[in-house]
């Protein structure tokens, strides 16, 4: 489909194959905990987590495949970049969160006072420093007390600017929603113009990435009974410690198309194949841009060597923003003989969007896309992504289970949060694992 395209005779030794599996899902949260229950699958036959590569257009994609992969105990490394909440500029947001929520987090606000730069270097924090620690008392209550201390004289202003900062912050925070009092944040803390300033493309990847964080509130919104500050920042801490990746370790490989050149992979899961995000917006239209896309396209493809899944969603929330998504025009380009289509989500408001026409990119004719039917091996889920959950297991301590990829174990503690339950199970085989009951339960049965 490129026309500036090099001639080239491409063969192959191997044999035909499995059929490329094309997934639909309802939304960016259903789609990662399909590629998760995969892998799950997968690891229940044999296969190890590192015979999986999940390859995404964006770093901030893997927001949501993170979440998945931490509630269902699943090991995976990042390459070529970062977890999303390791990421400098995640943790100096979610540092400012901190600060607002706890005053005395003298670690976060020392993170904070001077970035973006406000004059409140590490030679004019000296002094406060010191003074907290002759009295025994939080930074916090020097900074904003600086009337108190004749040796912050010179810095008054700064200082007072900073505290006014965090306390109308505070006040905001009990008179709006959580996701709005976060807008606040990143624009009354300075951070999106210090990253507007310089227009680059570190910049605005990072742009990016703390608007993603978004999307982790939102979530924890849409889950929580009564949405706090104080609440989020508990299940943030809580995901980040469920599971620490080890150099050596059996883990699932993440990384962006870009960085995966030159890599193959057993078993390949290329998520977020829609317009706009592949190809991205800027590219549509602009043939010389679709081409270098299209080539990317083809990169991705060609790192799995025995089975190949691409995805889509809807709907996607990213940045913060969910919004209706239609799959990519690049999967229009793959032989439908060669592709097996699953998944599929029916709403009614898709019915009315689209009544009985055909849609350019995987007509509906009128049904269902639980049945609809293409010519060659397209078949679809008996079982849409939108179907109902399996219900949580109710577990106590001392109960014994059976988990699809880890076997069998014991339950040690269960903590109850909201709907949900962090476990905590010894398994006979692999050790100590924490999982969230609501994404295991699937692949778990009580003994």
């Amino acid at each position: 489909h490129n026309l500036g395209r090099k001639g080239k005779r491409l063969w192959t030794a191997n044999g035909a194959g499995q059929p490329v599996t094309v997934y639909e899902a309802a939304d960016g949260e259903s789609e990662a905990s399909f590629v998760a229950g995969q892998i799950i699958s997968n690891k229940s036959k044999g296969k190890q987590f590192k015979d999986h590569a999940i390859l995404y257009r964006t770093n901030a994609q893997s927001n949501a495949l993170e979440y998945a992969f931490k509630k269902n105990g699943i090991p995976y490394r990042v390459i070529g970049g970062m977890r999303f909440f390791d990421r400098a500029e995640v943790k100096d947001m979610l540092a400012y969160l901190c600060v607002i929520n706890n005053r005395s987090d003298d670690l976060r606000l020392k993170r904070i006072i001077n970035n973006p730069p406000r004059g409140l270097g590490e030679m004019t924090l000296q002094p406060a420093l010191r003074q907290a620690e002759a009295e025994g008392i939080p930074l916090y209550s020097i900074v904003s007390d600086p009337y108190a201390y004749a040796p912050l004289e010179k810095s008054v202003e700064k200082f007072l600017r900073f505290s006014a900062l965090i306390e109308g912050l505070a006040q905001l925070q009990e008179e709006v929603t959580l996701d709005a009092f976060y807008e606040e944040v990143m624009i009354r803390s300075g951070y999106i113009d210090m990253l507007q300033k310089k227009d680059t493309e570190e910049n605005k990847t990072r742009l990016e990435n703390i608007r993603e964080l978004k999307s982790s509130i939102l979530s924890y919104m849409e889950n929580a009974d009564q949405p706090t500050l104080a609440g989020f920042l508990e299940e943030i801490a809580l995901y980040t410690d469920i599971e620490e990746y080890n150099e050596g370790d059996d883990a699932v490989v993440m990384m962006t198309m870009h960085s995966s050149k030159g890599l193959e992979f057993p078993n390949v899961f290329l998520v977020g194949f829609e317009d706009g995000l592949f190809p991205g917006m800027r590219t549509i239209g602009d043939a010389q841009e679709m081409e270098e896309e299209r080539r990317l396209c083809y990169v991705a493809i060609t790192r799995a060597k025995e089975n190949l899944t691409i995805s889509y969603a809807r709907q996607r929330m990213l940045y913060g923003r969910t919004n209706a998504a239609m799959q990519s025009r690049f999967l229009k380009e793959l032989p439908e003989s060669d592709i097996v289509r699953k998944g599929g989500y029916t709403s009614p408001a898709r019915a009315n969007t689209y009544g009985g026409s055909q849609n350019r990119y995987g007509g509906w004719n009128g049904e269902s896309y639980g049945t609809y039917r293409q010519p060659g091996r397209t078949t679809f889920s008996s079982t849409p992504s939108n179907t109902a959950k399996a219900p949580i297991l109710e577990l106590n301590k001392g109960d014994m289970i059976q988990h699809t990829a880890f076997g069998r174990g014991l339950v040690l503690t269960v903590v109850k949060m909201g709907g949900d339950a962090l476990l905590e199970i010894a398994f006979d085989q692999i050790g100590t694992k924490k999982l969230m009951a609501k994404s295991a339960s699937p692949h778990m049965k009580k003994l």
